[in-house]
């Protein structure tokens, strides 16, 4: 294809997370937006599932638009069929166009779907979940549209572009009526993959031998697996995140990517350049408003010797490396205190579980930390007022006794603050009270390790079972805020199609630790040098054992505490300036490339 035709057909992508904000997929659409909208403006729309019963505020909805938009046309005709289809656009940069379907729409259809998939494609949907159930409902109206499309096209050609099982259901139909249309179905993350590593210490090893479909029943995912395997196998290019998850296609899909298209980032959106170093200090002094308050009341360290490490993201303990990650620190704690070095480690995990309530010793901690706050404004309030008086009256040139200026009672009330503020427990490890407590697994790492908070301990532990944001009572700051008030991030991932959390580090100037497992981490050392020089650390997890890996983590962390607070600021700057290597406006070309093999 020549470069000018590449932009000519209609170019629709699909995905499950268009407007909707589940997971990673959603960052791969959203920051790609801009570039693909730049190359083919008003010839690209993107289709996703209207779920809930409100339309998403990034969706603005268009009530009227060109008369020859073929899109337009496809929408209007499937209102005439009788479906409540929206049309507008993506408030995001780029503001591309936007079809959303509500799967209920398809609901009296269901009994007509199920035995389509049945006979055509021998997928036999009993007693699905609601996801599924949506997902067939949304890929019956997904086809709808593209077969409204392809009518309204006048003959122009059409990619369609399909992201994970949940939109790929339409790829087999399009491929069995000759549809006009060219696909392609990128798999973040296989079905069948997440759920055997999940359960498979050797899952890498065990890969070539894994028998698809009695894995698929022994989880209870057959029906999902096998869309999955209809629209790799159907699709006319396919295509995966990275080299790791392409071997895992080639084995559990029955098809070899015919191509890779790794994630990049949108880095307008991070860019902080001589900033850089202020917005680190600005949201340090926040995370050290929480540490203050969760751990002084019971006993204090050097703030100016505290490093802070965090990992976040799904919890899932095996496959993020959660498991890994506290074993590395409890050996990194043992050696510390061994060597009996003074800084303060304190990691935080920031992940997502069922909890009842914030623990309410974590909330009083917090809520008297404000009010020791307010107390020390309101004396500072007096004192500047005093003393600048007395300083202006007085011929005395030497500085008076600051007590003096300060009311019984404030004096009082700060002492009372004081008083009431320290307590006899060590600091909590959890934030919250968990709904299983008692089977969660980092908890119960915690307890049979006694890595408990210890006053002795240079390894302190924070789990906290929500997502940050600036609502959040304990932070009172966003996750990208947090993340840059953060030293180190640490991901050593066992199974990671892609990763984006390192990458946003990167992209934030946030040293981060990934692993070779990793699609991010697998990407870059197969193509970068001197990685730990630009602040990118990998753990080889790859035929290693799981204490070797541990070993070189807690060695990681360790070298990296040796960094004095200059070489920190060094790296710092390093790692944000090596992001341009994963901006999207060069890998969007990859992106080009599945849509130049599609066309030929």
């Amino acid at each position: 294809m020549a470069k000018k035709s590449l932009y000519e057909p209609l170019l629709v992508e699909a995905a499950w997370e268009v407007c909707n904000q589940i997971g990673g997929i959603y960052t791969v659409v959203r920051s790609k937006v801009p570039y693909i909208v730049e190359k083919w403006g008003e010839q690209y729309c993107l289709v996703g599932p209207k779920l809930g019963t409100r339309l998403p505020a990034e969706f603005e909805e268009s009530l009227e638009w060109d008369a020859d938009d073929p899109c337009g046309k496809a929408v209007l005709a499937m209102r005439k069929m009788g479906y409540e289809v929206h049309y507008g656009r993506w408030l995001t940069q780029g503001t591309p166009k936007v079809v959303l379907m509500a799967p209920s729409e398809a609901l009296p259809e269901l009994k007509e779907i199920r035995q389509n998939l049945l006979t055509h494609h021998h997928i036999n949907i009993f007693n699905p979940d609601d996801l599924l159930q949506d997902v067939i409902l949304f890929g019956h109206l997904l086809y709808k549209f593209f077969a409204a499309l392809e009518a309204a096209a006048g003959g122009r050609e059409i990619i369609g572009h399909f992201h994970e099982w949940m939109t790929g259901m339409p790829i087999g139909d399009i491929e069995r009526n000759k549809l006009k249309i060219r696909t392609v179905f990128t798999t973040h993350a296989t079905m069948l993959g997440r759920y055997v590593a999940m359960n498979d210490k050797n899952f890498y090893r065990n890969l070539p031998s894994i028998e698809w479909l009695p894995a698929a029943q022994k989880f209870y995912i057959e029906p999902q697996v096998r869309l999955e395997r209809l629209a790799a196998q159907k699709s006319t290019v396919f295509t995966t995140v990275s080299d790791v998850t392409g071997k895992e296609c080639e084995f559990l899909l029955g098809r070899k990517p015919d191509m890779i298209l790794p994630n990049g980032i949108n880095l307008h959106r991070f860019i902080a350049t001589h900033e850089l170093q202020n917005l680190h200090g600005q949201f340090k002094e926040k995370i050290h408003e929480f540490t203050m308050s969760h751990f002084f009341h019971s006993y204090t360290f050097d703030l100016d010797d505290t490093v802070y490490f965090f990992t976040s993201g799904r919890y899932e303990y095996f496959n993020k490396g959660y498991d890994l990650t506290l074993e590395a620190l409890r050996r990194l704690n043992e050696r510390m205190k061994k060597e009996n070095i003074s800084t303060t480690v304190v990691m935080f995990f920031i992940t997502k579980q069922p909890f009842e309530s914030i623990n309410p010793k974590v909330l009083q901690t917090r809520a008297v930390m404000d009010e020791i706050r307010e107390t020390c404004e309101e004396i500072l309030k007096q004192i500047r007022e005093k003393l600048f008086k007395a300083a202006a009256a007085n011929a005395d040139h030497h500085l008076p006794e600051l007590n003096e200026f300060v009311d019984d009672y404030w004096k009082y009330r700060y002492r009372k603050m004081i008083q009431s503020w320290k307590s006899d427990y060590w600091p909590i490890v959890v934030t919250h009270n968990l709904v299983n407590d008692g089977s969660d697994d980092i908890i119960k790492y915690l307890r049979d390790t006694d890595l408990v908070n210890k006053p002795d301990d240079r390894v302190k532990i924070i789990y906290h079972p929500d997502f940050v944001t600036p609502t959040n009572p304990l932070f009172g700051m966003d996750y990208p805020q947090f993340v840059r008030g953060c030293h180190l991030g640490i991901f050593p991932s066992y199974y990671e199609p892609w990763g984006y959390t390192p990458l946003e580090c990167v992209a934030r100037g946030v040293p981060a630790v990934t692993s070779d497992l990793s699609g991010f981490g697998d990407y870059c050392f197969k193509r970068f040098r001197n990685l730990e020089d630009n602040g990118i650390y990998i753990v080889k997890r790859r035929n290693k054992t799981f204490d070797e890996s541990a070993d070189q983590l807690a060695e990681t962390m360790y070298s990296f505490l040796q960094l004095n607070r200059r070489d920190r600021i060094i790296l710092r700057n390093t790692v944000e300036s090596y992001a341009e290597n994963f901006s999207w406006e060069s890998l969007v070309d990859e992106y080009e490339k599945a849509y130049r093999e599609v066309l030929s």
